[in-house]
């Protein structure tokens, strides 16, 4: 297993494994488990397409990958990443695994490679996929460049880690006569957000007193400690209410579908109060890091949750 704490030799393979974050792919992976899930119930079993939903895992994983190099190689470049003062795990950049040059390279080869492995989606979204790809790449860059130091990267993440996968996803595993505007995908891609903003709170929640120091005004900057361990709670169960209401639709099954989505509910929701009690038991400090690994597991449970709660709950318009 590969570990920072190794001797890491200067642009190698094992250098660019840790640039790449793995832990934090759970992220990509959840809004397609999330999308493939609605395009199964939408269109069934027989008419779901398999292979753009192949193509939207792998660009996805692509895009996160992206995001982290981005982000290490820019906070790099801006000073933010101290190596003395650092909190979360190190960066590639930072400690000098991957020269600037090399992270310059790389980030150009993987953007393409994402888009390459995208192009096939034209086929069975349409060439509007083409503005979708290349809205999900710019941002990428901006959301570490600009976006981040501004509150905003919640926002953002929403949008490209909730609403964009799992829309998107959904709308080119489809026939078709079945693609269009749909609320209810829209709402679980909300909710999705919802939850993988977590993952970004615990993040800056550690960094607070950094950000605070470096000008980097994140949400958790602006909001105070107390009111980010709140939302870090509380994001989830907004999101589950929100699944469950466009999913428990049809109330004559009495009792029997809101029951379901409860004793599933708890899967997720009890491991993630966990961590949320961790969270505000540590409160600061390198410690948190471990925090963020249990998040990162939590969201995939999350994913896995609420896929089985629309295969056996979700009844489309």
């Amino acid at each position: 297993m590969i570990s920072e704490n190794d001797n890491v030799k200067t642009n190698s393979f094992e250098a660019w494994v840790l640039a790449a974050r793995p832990k934090t792919l759970t992220g990509a992976s959840v809004p397609v488990m999330i999308g493939v899930a609605l395009a199964i119930t939408t269109a069934g079993w027989h008419d779901f397409m398999i292979l753009p939903a192949i193509l939207c895992f792998l660009f996805a994983f692509l895009m996160q990958i992206d995001s982290n190099l981005i982000n290490d190689y820019f906070d790099c470049v801006h000073g933010n990443d101290d190596v003395q003062t650092r909190l979360g795990p190190k960066r590639a950049c930072a400690e000098g695994w991957i020269t600037l040059p090399v992270m310059r390279r790389g980030l150009v080869i993987v953007s393409a490679v994402a888009c390459i492995i995208g192009l096939p989606l034209i086929w069975f979204g349409g060439w509007e996929m083409i503005i979708v790809g290349a809205v999900c790449v710019l941002f990428a860059f901006l959301y570490t460049t600009f976006f981040s130091y501004k509150g905003l990267g919640d926002l953002l993440v929403i949008v490209f880690f909730g609403i964009v996968p799992v829309y998107f996803t959904w709308y080119v595993s489809i026939p078709d006569s079945m693609q269009g505007f749909d609320a209810n995908v829209l709402i679980a891609g909300i909710s999705c957000g919802l939850v993988i903003d977590t993952l970004l709170l615990i993040n800056n929640y550690r960094d607070r007193s950094n950000d605070r120091r470096d000008g980097k005004i994140t949400l958790v900057v602006r909001l105070g400690a107390k009111w980010a361990e709140r939302l870090y709670r509380y994001l989830p169960v907004v999101a589950q209410i929100l699944i469950f209401c466009f999913l428990i639709i049809d109330t004559s099954d009495g009792f029997v579908k809101p029951l379901i989505f409860i004793l599933t509910a708890l899967i997720y929701e009890f491991p993630h109060f966990k961590t949320a009690r961790k969270l505000v038991e540590i409160n600061h400090g390198k410690q948190l890091n471990r925090v963020l690994g249990m998040t990162a597991r939590d969201m995939f449970i999350f994913g896995l949750v609420t896929s089985v709660q629309i295969l056996l709950m979700y009844q489309p318009m």
